[in-house]
């Protein structure tokens, strides 16, 4: 089983705008064969954003009940880890790689900031990629 973070945006296309390249990680988590690793501070993030004008249309007319229930049943919570030695641009960006290097686990993102740490997080042990990347790295 491989573990993993998943960043905001990857959730949204997860649940909301149903992206094809979220199919394998999807099934991955449907599998069981990811581990999501989330903390509380991530769930809300993505409340938050589930409310933003040009989002909240697209969950209409369940609202974003079902995106967060979808996320409670595959997000294992934790608690938010330590700061890592990489520093993102994006501060909003920083719990997730936090999370990826204490735990060890693939960072799904598609953030210009967080792949911009790519090589320095594999030095660490952290794999980044897009959530396309997934079937390969789940088996």
């Amino acid at each position: 089983m491989r573990t993993v973070v998943i960043d905001t945006n990857v959730v949204l296309d997860l649940f909301v705008f149903d992206d094809p390249a979220c199919t394998a990680l999807r099934a991955a988590l449907n599998e069981g064969r990811a581990d999501w690793l989330a903390s509380e501070a991530m769930r809300d993030e993505l409340q938050r954003v589930l409310d933003y004008p040009h989002i909240a249309r697209r969950l209409e007319p369940a609202g974003p009940a079902a995106v967060l229930a979808a996320f409670d049943r595959h997000a294992r919570r934790v608690e938010p880890a330590p700061k890592a030695a990489f520093t993102c641009r994006d501060p909003d960006d920083q719990r997730f790689i936090d999370l990826a290097v204490a735990h060890q686990a693939t960072l799904l993102s598609k953030d210009a900031q967080v792949l911009a740490l790519t090589r320095r997080l594999a030095r660490v042990g952290v794999c980044v990629g897009l959530p396309a990347v997934l079937p390969e790295d789940v088996a």
